[in-house]
Formats: structure tokens, C-alpha cells, sequence
């Protein structure tokens, strides 16, 4: 893998220099025994204009196989930059869930002018699949599915198997239909090929069949794709009628967005389409951030809020000042590991194994030992830099009660959102070290205070 990533950058640059001299004879030669994935990605890192030109130069089948692989701004760069009638007959060749995806990049009216120039039935086909909801199987899905009949022998299976192979995004699972299109069964094509040629396909085809409804989640299809290591997964109708199949590299894809996703809000950044982060510009760059900065400056309000109302402990004994940063970050990093570890079983279902009130508690008494750990080292450590007792013994008592609050609030917060239908990702370290901070700060001054007070009578 790693010879392949630093081979791109050298692929584009080369490609770069045989596009600046015209020498295209040079460039067909230098992409045609690349992969097509490959050569996406040496094409992306061109510049604009050269983008069309070394596309241009791609012989026709292979260019709609590396137009699939492209970003989705460089698609759209492209169709820009194509005369009508390529654009027309690279849309119209790509494979159904691909060209549904790039129409949602893409402005209305282009989606509707390109909508109306298609066959009638690609375009019926493309029409049905806008037609669900996104982030959905119907979405995801391909119609390009080979379905086969129980009364069919394997010999026939066979010839239809090897007369639709090229138009069929996948032929290693096999489906089994009855005359309404009702899915009935599957079989691998291993079970094909090892099966006389006179076994009928109801002999030999598996009955229970694992399938999704068209609005069936495309992150619940990611599951149980990874569940039963299926290269494919049968989408069917209110009726379960066979409508497509989601394959496994659509899934990976999935996959990718989701935790890309996942990642954003956990770093407290408003998520765009997919990883276009880095292609965006700075203003969107900015908006994308501004908005939860806000947020959690709003909220660290509250940290100031409580200090400024302890003014009279701090006055007392200054030294307690030192330490708030240790007390609230040490809250913060048992709260921001608590949640990381809620919400990522979360997202691989490890979590329902444990059930969350178990697991709450877990985390609860994990802190409480992490407190317990720490304070053994922050008590005599404050007690020598701050020279008073006092200060020891609050900064350890707070310490044993920041942390068992801080992995609670970790845990349980995530499970909340969960709960309510709401992505538990949201409830991730800058939130969850935020709300640590102003509940660490008036646990700590509190503690002194009460001590001092103690002391006093």
C-alpha cells in the first residue's frame, strides 16, 4: 500500500510535464496499464485545464471507470469543460448508484437538463433512485442485479450468468426471484459453478435470505454487511419485491463518511459533504468552525462566572489559584476519554453487550479510581509548591470528585443523545471537557471553602 501512495505524486508530476510538452502519444501510454483508481487520483492532483486534456486522452471505456473514482468537484469540473455530447454519453454509461451520486452534487437545473437527455431507461432507473431519501439503501443501492429462477437448471443459470456479467456491477451473489420479482432466495456463484449442470436453482439456492427495505438506514446496511462479511446486500420493496443490492465497496464508502463525520463533530467542527474539507476554501473553512466556537465560548462563560463569584476563598489563600488549570484539564481528559470510548461502542454496537446503565457505572467507577490514582500524586505535589496544607487536601478531594464526575458525564451524555434520537458524537471532548471545566471550578473553590471554614470554627 505504502508503494502505491508515493507513487501517485510521482504518476501526476510526470503526467504533469508530458501534458505541458504535448506529448500525449506519451500520456495514453504512461495510464493505460494504471488501475483506474489510480489513475483518478494522478488526474485529480492536475491542474484544471490539464484535467480535461489527460481525461480526454483515457480510451472510452476505461474513462467512465476512472470518472467514478473521481472527487466530486473534479466530476463536475469536467462536465464543465466536455462538449454536450461527451458529457451525455459519460453520464449515460456509469453505473446507476454513481450517477445518482454525482446528480447530487450537481446544480438542479444541470441534473434536470442531463435527467431529460438520457435513454428512457436510464433515466427511469436514475429518476427511481433520486427518489429516496438520502443516506438511505435506495439511495445507495445499484439496480444492476442478475436474478435467476428456482425453476432454472444450473447449466441455464450459468449461460444467463455469463450473458449479463459485463452490464451487473457484481455476479458473486446470485439472487432467486419469483414471477412478481419476490426475492425467494441466493446463492454464491461457487454454489453455481460446483452444482450439476441438471440441479435445478430451488435445489441448490439458500431460503433464508438476509435483506433491507429501501429506507433502511445506509449505516444499519454498513452493519450487517461487516456482520455476515456479505460481498452484497439484497434491497427489496414494501412488497418484498427485489429492487437492487448494495455492494460492499459502496459500503466501504459509507463507512468513510460516517467516521469522517464522526470525527468532525468530536472535534467540535461542523461536517460538510463527505472529506471536502481540505478542498474548501478559507471562509467555509471558518464557518464550518465558527459556529460550535461559539458555543463553547458561550459555555466557558460559566467557568469565569464561578471563579468571579469565589472571589472571597481566593483572597484568603491565593495559592488556590495555581491549580485550577491541573484540577479542570485532568477533568477534562478523563471526560473526553470516557466519552471517546461510549461513543465509538456506540457506533460498532459493542456497547449493547454491557447495556448502558452498566456501562455508566463502569465509567463512573473507573473515575473514581483514576481520582483516587491521581490524587495520590497531586496531593503532595500541591502541598510542596504551594507550601499549605490546606491547598493539598482540596486539590486532592476536588481531584477524586472532578474525575468521577467527569467520566460519568462522559459516559452517560453520549448514551443521552443516543436515546433521544440525536447523534452521540455531539456530546464529544470540547463539550464534555467545557462542562467539566465550570462544574471542576466550583467543586474545587467550593472545597477549599468549606475547609477554610472548617478550620475557622
Amino acid at each position: 500500500m505504502a508503494e502505491i501512495r508515493t507513487a501517485i505524486p510521482e504518476l501526476t508530476q510526470y503526467l504533469g510535464r508530458l501534458l505541458t510538452a504535448g506529448n500525449y502519444d506519451a500520456v495514453k501510454q504512461l495510464l493505460e496499464p494504471e488501475q483506474p483508481v489510480d489513475a483518478a487520483d494522478a488526474i485529480s492532483n492536475l491542474p484544471t485545464l490539464q484535467q480535461a486534456i489527460a481525461f480526454r486522452l483515457l480510451p472510452k471505456d476505461e474513462a467512465i471507470e476512472v470518472y467514478e473514482y473521481l472527487e466530486p468537484d473534479v466530476q463536475q469540473s469536467l462536465l464543465e469543460r466536455l462538449r454536450s455530447s461527451e458529457v451525455l454519453e459519460l453520464v449515460e454509461e456509469m453505473s446507476p448508484d454513481d450517477r445518482v451520486r454525482l446528480f447530487d452534487e450537481l446544480p438542479a437545473k444541470v441534473v434536470s437538463n442531463l435527467l431529460q437527455q438520457l435513454s428512457p431507461a436510464e433515466r427511469r432507473v436514475t429518476a427511481q433512485l433520486l427518489g429516496y431519501e438520502s443516506g438511505t439503501a435506495g439511495r445507495l443501492m445499484t439496480t444492476e442485479v442478475i436474478d435467476l429462477k428456482e425453476f432454472h437448471t444450473a447449466a441455464q443459470a450459468l449461460t444467463i450468468v455469463r450473458r449479463r456479467a459485463r452490464t451487473t456491477e457484481t455476479v458473486y451473489s446470485l439472487y432467486v426471484t419469483d414471477g412478481a420479482r419476490r426475492l425467494t432466495g441466493i446463492l454464491s456463484l461457487r454454489d453455481l459453478v460446483t452444482a450439476d449442470p441438471d440441479d435445478l436453482i430451488g435445489s441448490v439456492m439458500t431460503r433464508e435470505v438476509v435483506s433491507v427495505t429501501t429506507d433502511t438506514d445506509q449505516e444499519e446496511v454498513a452493519r450487517l454487511i461487516k456482520r455476515y462479511d456479505f460481498l452484497a446486500l439484497p434491497v427489496v420493496d414494501r412488497e418484498e419485491r427485489l429492487v437492487g443490492i448494495v455492494t460492499v465497496d459502496d459500503v466501504i464508502d459509507v463507512i468513510e463518511q460516517e467516521a469522517t463525520r464522526d470525527l468532525y463533530a468530536a472535534g467540535a467542527l461542523q461536517a460538510g459533504d463527505e472529506d471536502d474539507y481540505f478542498r474548501s476554501n478559507l471562509f467555509e473553512v471558518a464557518r464550518r468552525r465558527v459556529l460550535w466556537l461559539l458555543v463553547l465560548l458561550i459555555t466557558n462563560t460559566g467557568t469565569s462566572a464561578v471563579i468571579a463569584s469565589q472571589q472571597g476563598v481566593l483572597h484568603r489563600v491565593v495559592q488556590l489559584a495555581a491549580f485550577i488549570p491541573l484540577l479542570i484539564g485532568t477533568g477534562g481528559n478523563v471526560g473526553a476519554q470516557s466519552s471517546t470510548v461510549v461513543i465509538r461502542g456506540l457506533s460498532t454496537d459493542r456497547l449493547q453487550a454491557l447495556g448502558p446503565w452498566r456501562t455508566v457505572a463502569r465509567e463512573a467507577l473507573a473515575g473514581l479510581l483514576l481520582g483516587l490514582l491521581l490524587a495520590a500524586v497531586v496531593v503532595p505535589w500541591s502541598w510542596k509548591l504551594s507550601g499549605t496544607p490546606l491547598v493539598a487536601v482540596a486539590a486532592g478531594v476536588s481531584m477524586i470528585a472532578i474525575a468521577s464526575l467527569a467520566a460519568t458525564a462522559g459516559a452517560s451524555l453520549p448514551l443521552l443523545f443516543n436515546r433521544l434520537g440525536l447523534d452521540p458524537a455531539l456530546m464529544s471532548a470540547p463539550f464534555i471537557t467545557t462542562m467539566v471545566d465550570v462544574a471542576g471550578v466550583f467543586i474545587y473553590l467550593q472545597t477549599a471553602d468549606w475547609l477554610l471554614t472548617r478550620m475557622a470554627g
